[in-house]
């Protein structure tokens, strides 16, 4: 899963023992050699569907940006600015270097997502960041999104479809968030990194709770599963004109 120049064995165990924050600034220059950087594909893939649904946009933000992985994507859908908001300086300085023109980057904890941001964005996107958030926190992370967009104004990101107790990817996902839970009922700060905390049916009441409107999209390039379900959506949740 690591490649040499990844981080060790032993810089991720500091990283899982520090706070999210703290770890993230300790991974993030080695974060883009790591199996956590959401794929080129992914991005290819949502990227494709959000031009053929919804075509270009004004201004874009990207909730918890990380290194940047997605801010090359929303250059390109989107006409006017583009910002990044992340909690991890170390990850920011990062994103700078990959992108030094043409993106805006902010630090500030997506719960609490900077009042200066306005109603400003035509698009919200967020990729591999919700494991960080705790089922309770969902409504103030969606309430803030919703608060950054302007009337019209989308929430973009992939979802996943369920994966079946049989599979040994759910016994894997239900053993890291079992170890995660032991390690943050004994030691602090806390780091909290779940796989498991994100279904569909009660996230799409929390955004609808902030004030959405739900639809998802197939990802095409993910094909589909033996029932004829996509095994990859894009939810869009549309904040009301």
């Amino acid at each position: 899963m690591f490649t040499s120049q990844g981080p060790s064995l032993r810089e991720l165990a500091v990283q899982a023992l520090s706070s999210v924050e703290h770890g993230y600034d300790l991974l993030a220059p080695k974060f883009d050699r790591t199996p956590f950087r959401t794929p080129d594909r992914m991005l290819d893939a949502v990227e494709e569907t959000l031009a053929a649904w919804e075509g270009s946009f004004g201004s874009g933000l990207d909730v918890c940006c990380g290194t940047g992985a997605g801010l090359g994507m929303l250059r390109r859908l989107c006409r006017d600015r583009v910002t990044g908001v992340d909690l991890s300086a170390g990850m920011l300085a990062e994103a700078a270097r990959a992108h030094p023109e043409g993106v805006d980057l902010v630090r500030a904890d997506a719960l609490a997502l900077p009042d200066a941001l306005g109603d400003s964005y035509d698009l919200a996107v967020s990729f591999g960041a919700f494991g960080h958030f705790l089922p309770s926190e969902r409504p103030a992370l969606f309430s803030g999104v919703h608060q950054a967009l302007r009337p019209g104004g989308v929430f973009a990101f992939p979802v996943g479809a369920p994966i079946p107790p049989t599979s040994p990817v759910w016994w894997a996902a239900a053993g890291f968030d079992a170890a995660m839970r032991v390690r943050n009922a004994v030691w602090r700060p806390p780091f909290v990194m779940y796989y498991r905390t994100f279904p569909f049916g009660p996230v799409r009441a929390d955004l609808e709770a902030a004030g959405f409107r739900v639809e998802t999209v197939p990802l095409e390039h993910f094909g589909y599963r033996e029932d004829g379900t996509p095994r990859w959506r894009l939810l869009l949740a549309r904040k009301p004109v």
